[in-house]
């Protein structure tokens, strides 16, 4: 796991001293609810509210003795109640409630803490693409598909797509963390035996949640699986940047790569190297995030009203998965922020194979200009085969060759082989993104 410490603000939600905490935060608004119905005596309420305490070291004392964190919880709440002479009002503490009622909705309280975080990490990083793409709008690079220069295209055009996929993690993001926002208070088997259901509601709007409609002893655990996937997902597309970015930074390659300080050292046999080590810890902690999501999915098939086999692996996963999301946002915001870009190079690259990444625009010209796109495109394909294999520049082969003059003047094959002309339409593609 990451160290909770490098990103303080995500490691202190999942400390158990906050856990706790929630905890705490949960009993005290179903007292306070439970004292204005008259079920409990309202100084009862308020002396949980104000007086009560716990320390740590003394919840995991009594929990290893008793094997139940919520009744060693309890106790050692009620232990600092009595120790104030207020034993009295200590029996009220968790009346009417099961352990995961406190649970649950003390979990949904971290996570919208989480997730406030993990949204603004999202954000932070929109507004870096957003603005590096506006930067490399207009510069010309070249398109790859499998691997091999297909079309041009703009470095600009590069970073946009990524922010148009962040603005989807971002509203899928936004759904996820709505579903897990609600509270459950119902009781044992969820048919509110002791509480009502105007209990919970009262009890959630105190806490900022919504009660969840329907639920056993637990929340049901999609809402958990769906979160997980939402950060899953979010990391796949950190991934496929850091992915972009090594390939991007490859000797062969060179037209992006990391920022690399003085003082960095890419090998300790080899002093000329400058790794992509930033890019391929986002690809491998991303592994982890996919991980943790079938982990989720195994969590949706409890027993019955419920089990615990749930609780260890969200013990896990949930601290995990948000501090990991955190993490890896604040990386990849950084890696953009300071990415080293290389025109000249993409430039360059643009125009290595002599011409041969406009067959596409070749072959359209032809049939407008008469020839049969089968025959034309059989004539452009025998020049490019040619090219490829005798290392030929391809411009040249095709304005020697008389169907082509034909066809074609100077002048119109000229523009032919002009990448400006394919890229008439990115101001309209921005514009189309970013809504202007």
């Amino acid at each position: 796991m990451i160290d909770r410490y490098t990103r303080p603000a995500m490691g202190r939600i999942w400390t158990e001293e906050n856990k706790y905490r929630c905890w705490l935060q949960v009993e005290s608004a179903a007292s306070a609810v439970l004292a204005e119905d008259g079920v409990i005596p309202e100084k009862a309420a308020r002396v949980i509210e104000s007086k009560s305490s716990f320390s740590v070291q003394r919840i995991q004392e009594i929990e290893a003795e008793v094997k139940h964190d919520v009744i060693a919880f309890t106790t050692a709440v009620s232990e600092s109640l009595k120790e104030q002479g207020l034993g009295e009002e200590s029996r009220w503490l968790h009346y009417g409630l099961t352990s995961n009622d406190v649970v649950d909705t003390a979990q949904a309280l971290q996570v919208k803490g989480a997730s406030t975080l993990i949204r603004a990490g999202i954000t932070a990083l929109m507004d870096v693409l957003k603005r590096r793409a506006l930067e490399f709008k207009q510069t010309a690079t070249i398109g790859r598909t499998h691997g091999i220069h297909a079309e041009p295209t703009t470095f600009g055009l590069k970073l946009l797509n990524w922010y148009a996929e962040m603005q989807r993690n971002l509203t899928r993001f936004d759904a996820a963390a709505e579903e897990m926002r609600v509270g459950k208070l119902s009781g044992a088997v969820g048919t509110f035996g002791h509480l009502k259901p105007e209990h919970e509601e009262r009890i959630c709007e105190r806490l900022g949640l919504r009660p969840d409609p329907i639920a056993t002893q637990v929340i049901q655990r999609d809402r958990h699986a769906a979160y997980i996937s939402a950060m899953a997902i979010l990391g796949s597309t950190l991934d496929k940047i850091a992915v972009e970015v090594r390939h991007l930074q490859r000797t062969e390659v060179r037209e992006a790569q990391e920022y690399f300080s003085e003082k960095q050292k890419g090998s300790s046999a080899m002093p000329h190297k400058k790794n992509p080590i930033t890019s391929e810890q986002i690809s491998g902690l991303a592994r982890v995030l996919r991980g943790n999501a079938q982990a989720a999915y195994e969590n949706v098939a409890l027993w019955h009203e419920r089990d615990i086999s749930h609780s260890s692996v969200e013990r896990v996963i949930f601290p995990d998965s948000t501090i990991l999301v955190d993490y890896l946002l604040a990386k990849t915001t950084d890696l953009i922020d300071r990415l080293l870009v290389y025109p000249e190079r993409m430039k360059k690259n643009l125009e290595s194979t002599g011409g041969l990444i406009f067959s596409g625009q070749l072959l359209l010209d032809l049939a407008e200009a008469g020839m049969l796109r089968e025959d034309a495109y059989r004539l452009v394909q025998s020049h490019a085969m040619r090219a490829w294999k005798d290392d030929l520049v391809f411009r040249d082969e095709v304005g020697r060759d008389p169907q082509i003059a034909s066809l074609l003047t100077p002048e119109k094959l000229d523009k032919t082989f002009d990448y400006t002309r394919q890229l008439g339409n990115v101001d309209a593609i921005f514009n189309r993104v970013l809504g202007k």
